[in-house]
């Protein structure tokens, strides 16, 4: 009698057991949590997360809830890598990330071999363009940003442009560098100057600045962090306050502004329109700043369009399709501000805004 009703004891537990929530489907993170970039990262990891609470509050996905496991990369290939690994064998079913190219060089390869697929809201280097491989982009090219930015800027009579590129993500800078050059030849214009930099703190931006003014351009131009436009901006206040500046959209989050007066005129390519009064739009600002006490910049707004895309995507999944499968077949997708569609190799175009820095806020250029 005893080992009947322990028998039945048992099959009762397993029965229940079998009954019990499904396991929750993780979703990678990775970006750079820590470091000089870390307010486009922790943005972008703060726009998944507000992704993923307001999925599992509908239910999840399939009727499972959503997990997000996050790795900070710290701007570091070798923490970058590992972080990586650490995501695969998490058992995550795709990450979002990661923000720079750099770091894609040291991501991608490693989930790619998981059979991980990677969707970047923020890569654009033309080393990730036209492939069929474990990525995933949101944002348009270097090639796309750079040919706008060389109209805009010889629109505004700068036809010799100085040039300054951190050297620390190579695969971004050298790739805009290079497109941005052929950009300004082909209409006419000219960088008269291309000074290379390593970021650290103890960079000597006074040194930088005084090499990109030594043949007289009409124009100064940053392909480099938010942090480091703010210093070099500074310093180019100090010694040519007449000349004109600007910076590519790498430095385009929220914390540029903290430059005051120094960066008052720099113009910047937006990748979403900060103005937007949709109610789509609208809405996910107010619960951001509700969960974050904090405006969302680009990144948050590119990587809540990751989370939406992957989450779709899931959500149709069929039997025997991987994530990336069911993602490019899918589409297209409604993001925040524009509809998403994938090519057969999983990029994208985007509309960007043109944005000049006038009393302390990002201003539409007309």
């Amino acid at each position: 009698m005893k080992r009947a009703l322990s028998a039945g004891l048992i099959l009762a537990s397993l029965a229940m057991s079998g009954c019990g929530p499904a396991e929750p489907i993780r979703i990678g993170f990775v970006g750079g949590l820590t470091g000089s970039s870390s307010d486009v990262g922790t943005a972008g990891r703060d726009a998944v997360l507000l992704a993923i609470e307001q999925a599992n509050a509908a239910g999840g996905v399939g009727g499972r809830k959503l997990e997000m496991v996050e790795r900070d990369d710290a701007q570091d290939k070798a923490v970058a890598a590992r972080s990586a690994q650490d995501l695969a064998s998490a058992g995550v079913v795709a990450v979002i990330g990661p923000f720079t190219s750099a770091m894609a060089d040291a991501t991608v390869p490693v989930l790619g071999k998981a059979g991980i697929v990677s969707i970047s809201p923020t890569l654009t280097a033309m080393a990730y363009f036209g492939k069929d491989d474990d990525l995933i982009r949101i944002n348009r090219t270097t090639r796309d940003n750079a040919n706008d930015y060389a109209a805009v800027l010889l629109s505004r009579r700068q036809k010799r442009v100085a040039v300054a590129f951190d050297t620390r993500n190579r695969a971004f800078t050298e790739s805009w560098l290079d497109e941005f050059r052929k950009a300004m030849v082909s209409s006419g214009g000219e960088l008269v100057a291309e000074v290379a930099y390593e970021s650290r703190p103890d960079t000597p931006f006074d040194g930088v600045v005084a090499q990109m003014l030594k043949h007289r351009p009409d124009g100064l131009f940053f392909i480099s962090p938010t942090p480091d436009v703010v210093r070099l901006s500074e310093q180019a206040k100090r010694v040519a306050p007449q000349l004109p500046i600007g910076a590519t959209e790498w430095a385009a989050s929220e914390g540029l502004l903290t430059g005051g007066k120094a960066v008052e005129g720099l113009v910047i390519v937006q990748n979403y329109n900060r103005d937007d009064d949709s109610a789509r739009y609208t809405d996910f600002r107010t619960a951001f700043e509700r969960r974050f006490g904090r405006n969302p910049g680009y990144s948050a707004v590119s990587a809540y369009d990751a989370a939406t895309v992957l989450l779709a995507g899931l959500a149709k999944q069929a039997k025997g399709e991987t994530p990336k499968q069911a993602i490019l077949k899918y589409g297209p997708y409604q993001g925040l501000q524009q509809q998403i569609a994938f090519d057969a190799n999983g990029d994208t175009l985007r509309k960007v805004f043109f944005t000049e820095i006038r009393d302390g806020r990002f201003v539409l250029m007309k």
